[in-house]
């Protein structure tokens, strides 16, 4: 009787499993066995092969060569994990290996990371497949009783590959073309361009605005604050004159009360967490990257497993999901939430279709709670308020309705009707849950329209005497830059943005840009490329960015295309559509896009030349904004020079406590600030020295460890701290 071998995606998960498999005996690489053994990749180990293995001539880019369009797509190990693949690849050639079992990632991009090993690998054996939702022991243990058949997931295979080869056909040939072209270094994607061009449309909005003047008639009476309004409900007056004659006409005058509607009104709980919209509020409240939310779910998921499976774009749960729901409320019944859960579990749990719906999971259900207990001082800053968010809308979807009672009240002053509005709260049901929180509402970053009040008992018929008119001027505002929270909903539902009401339609069935996935890593590959910055919340398209908007081709940039592929895709995951033709239509549209690109007839100018010229090629030097600070780089790409200007260290500013910049060579390097503090390095030496009694060797071994790879800019950085550990 042979062994089965086990592939998880990451040493972490490989552990858990190796564990509850009693695969005690630790391997190289693995763990084995008696029955198991548990082997890892790590991420990706095999991928796409680079242009120059199919042809020498790729080496160097040149215009002649394009498009690339490899007969056959083939995979290569990957050089920094090549170690890793040789000991999965020894696993299954190893005669003693019976089956396999894929324990990857339950989604697309997981089933690629084990298909292509397993196809490099040349592996023959028969497959099973591990699917779960969450990385406790008992989901972990029910998962391998119910074993699926890997070819139940050859259609999500085949949508995979075909993704990875699309984004290579398009990506690599418009990349290459664009940056031939203008010899700048210009890249373009399917879901990156539409994603910058959205960017860059807001902006081009705002910068062609014009603010108009409005006003907009008060009225005070019985301490409440009505507002004007004409026969369309319209509240604001362009019209200044008119205004001024309307605010003249109604003061002095008495009031009749023509209206008094008093209705009672639900509020039903917001929808359960899918990963972009948990990105969204993490973003509005605490102003996270939808990155950073992404990798601290993924802890919270793998390391502490608290949570299910982020990487999902459902906002359902399965019906066979409810049997756990108050094992799940009884494990998160502590801290802060201890009242609120009890009280939900007091009362008998009424679970509708709104949020138990199998019909409306895909790959995996919403993101909640496991019934695993929290230990929350164990969670970081950042992980216990991704968590909290996570709770709070588990707590709210299982709570009633808000139910209050809202009153209107219509008042005619001399002809003219005047409004206000307000509510009795009868339940306060899911709302509760908020309370103290700032609840993340979009009616409350609408900011206009009618604001509730406290309304005094007011009866119909009543003439309201002593009135105030007050006359209010406004301005209207440009539409808001993007935020990564708006940015979010944008590439979810890019819809919006197509004139065919029916292409529209289309679009919004669709998964539109990206995947839950995929779209925090767009976003940040768009900040890395220099092609939009982020100030505050706010995102602004750098100039590179707006020109490459202008140089790709038009089709690249409309969200239409890439939503359509993404539905395609989705067709071919459940087996209803033929990958070969998909691919087929990719190859036909990359050798448009590049005939597109070669055939223009625009220029690229670069905004960041300095008048330092390159030492090794004599152009001018671009001065640009990386992670770790500023630098110069050779703007001619063959070049490749490039010096670093200045260094992100990470010491603190004394007075605002941002991490200080490094600046200058040698005797002269100082510490800056945004805030304007400056010091020298002597000096900083010296207040080091000062300090140096309250500084403990681990925070020391810390510090210096961070620095290791930050270059030979900050040596004497690190050679200051170094003292300092003597």
């Amino acid at each position: 009787m042979g062994k089965t071998l086990v592939l998880t995606e990451k040493p972490s998960v490989g552990r858990e499993i190796a564990r509850i498999l009693h695969c005690n005996q630790k391997g190289n690489g693995c763990f084995i066995g008696p029955k198991y053994v548990v082997v890892w990749a790590l991420g990706h180990l095999v991928t796409l092969a680079d242009p120059e293995l199919y042809d020498e001539k790729y080496k160097t880019w040149k215009i002649e060569d394009l498009p690339m369009l490899p007969p056959k797509m083939e995979l290569v190990v990957m050089k920094e994990t090549a170690k890793q693949f040789g000991v999965v690849k020894n696993l299954m050639k190893n005669p003693e290996m019976a089956d396999l079992i894929i324990a990857t990632d339950a989604g697309r991009e997981g089933e690629l990371v084990a298909r292509w090993i397993i196809k490099k690998a040349g592996w023959r054996k028969p497959v099973k497949r591990l699917w779960i939702s969450s990385l406790t022991e008992r989901a972990i243990k029910e998962g391998f009783n119910h074993l699926k058949p890997g070819k139940d997931y050859e259609t999500l295979y085949a949508a995979a590959e075909c993704r990875a080869e699309a984004d290579w056909l398009v990506g690599l040939n418009v990349t290459r073309a664009l940056t031939c072209k203008y010899n700048a270094q210009l890249s373009a994607g399917r879901v990156q361009t539409p994603t910058l061009a959205m960017v860059v449309e807001r902006e081009n909005e705002i910068k062609q605005f014009v603010p108009k003047d409005y006003w907009s008639i008060n009225v005070l009476a019985k301490g409440v604050t009505l507002r004007w309004q004409d026969h369309s409900g319209q509240t604001r007056i362009f019209d200044k004159q008119k205004a001024e004659a309307l605010a003249a006409k109604l003061t002095g005058q008495t009031g009749e009360v023509i209206e008094v509607k008093k209705e009672a009104k639900k509020e039903l709980p917001p929808l359960a967490y899918d990963l972009t919209e948990l990105q969204r509020d993490a973003n509005r409240k605490y102003g996270f990257s939808a990155k950073t939310t992404s990798s601290v779910m993924q802890q919270l998921y793998e390391n502490h497993k608290l949570v299910t499976y982020p990487r999902t774009d459902s906002r359902y749960i399965s019906e066979d999901i409810v049997p756990t729901l108050p094992e799940r409320l009884k494990s998160i019944a502590l801290g802060p939430y201890v009242d609120l859960a009890r009280g939900i579990l007091r009362n008998k749990l009424n679970i509708t279709k709104r949020f138990a719906d199998s019909s409306k999971v895909s790959d995996h259900h919403a993101i909640i709670p496991t019934e695993q207990p929290p230990s929350l001082s164990r969670l970081s800053s950042e992980e216990l308020k991704v968590y909290d968010l996570i709770v709070r809308r588990f707590l709210a979807v299982l709570s009633p309705a808000f139910e209050y009672e809202q009153t209107s009240i219509k008042v005619s002053l001399k002809g003219e009707i005047v409004t206000a509005k307000g509510k009795i709260v009868k339940l306060k049901g899911w709302r509760k849950v908020y309370e103290g929180q700032g609840h993340l509402d979009d009616q409350a970053e609408n900011g206009d329209g009618d604001s509730e009040q406290t309304l005094p008992e007011i009866r119909k018929g009543e003439l309201l005497n002593d009135l105030r008119v007050k006359l209010v001027p406004g301005k209207t505002k440009p539409p808001a830059r993007h935020t990564e929270a708006t940015l979010l909903s944008a590439m979810e539902h890019p819809g919006k943005l197509i004139g065919d009401e029916k292409l529209r339609e289309a679009m919004e069935q669709s998964h539109g840009l990206g995947t839950p996935a995929t779209r925090a890593e767009i976003i940040e590959k768009l900040f890395n490329s220099f092609y939009m910055n982020r100030q505050g919340k706010e995102i602004i398209p750098t100039s590179k960015g707006i020109q490459l908007v202008g140089l790709v081709p038009p089709e690249l940039k409309s969200p239409v295309l890439t939503a359509k592929w993404e539905q395609q895709l989705t067709e071919i995951s459940k087996g209803r559509a033929d990958s070969q033709s998909f691919l087929r239509g990719i190859r036909g549209y990359a050798t448009q896009l590049v005939s597109t690109v070669l055939g223009s007839e625009q220029t690229f100018k670069h905004d960041n030349l300095t008048r330092n010229k390159c030492p090794e090629c004599g152009n001018y030097l671009l001065q640009v904004k990386g992670k770790k600070g500023e630098m110069l780089v050779c703007q001619d790409r063959e070049c490749g020079y490039r010096k670093g200007l200045s260094q992100i260290s990470n010491a603190r500013c004394p007075e605002c406590h941002k991490k200080l910049e490094i600046k200058g060579d040698g005797e002269n390097k100082l510490f800056a600030c945004v805030c304007g503090y400056r010091e020298k390095m002597s000096a900083f030496r010296k207040r080091k020295e000062a300090e140096k009694g309250n500084l403990n060797k681990r925070d020391v071994h810390k510090y210096l460890q961070n620095q290791k790879d930050t270059g030979p800019i900050n040596t004497a950085l690190a050679d200051a701290l170094a003292k300092l550990k003597k």
